[in-house]
């Protein structure tokens, strides 16, 4: 198995572990660890996409990210006010 092979499968596994944490009732939507999950699942798959050079990959999981991140921002901006 190539890098770029291991970078598409890892990004992909965090985003599917917290999707399926989410099914399973462990973690909730509204909770850091699945933002979290979802926003470094995604910052790998952008790696992946530009390496194999698919924009259509890359915005796709640069609008996940955007979303994601922005979630973990509001989260601890709520905490420290």
């Amino acid at each position: 198995m190539d890098i770029i092979t291991i970078i598409g499968t890892l990004g992909a596994a965090i985003i599917l572990i917290f999707f399926l944490l989410n099914q399973f009732k462990v973690v909730s939507i509204d909770n850091i660890w699945y933002d979290s999950g979802n926003a470094l699942g995604s910052g790998v798959l952008i790696v992946y996409a530009y390496l194999l050079d698919s924009v259509p990959f890359l915005i796709l999981n640069a609008i996940w990210f955007l979303f994601s991140f922005r979630d973990v921002i509001i989260y601890f901006s709520k905490r420290s006010g």
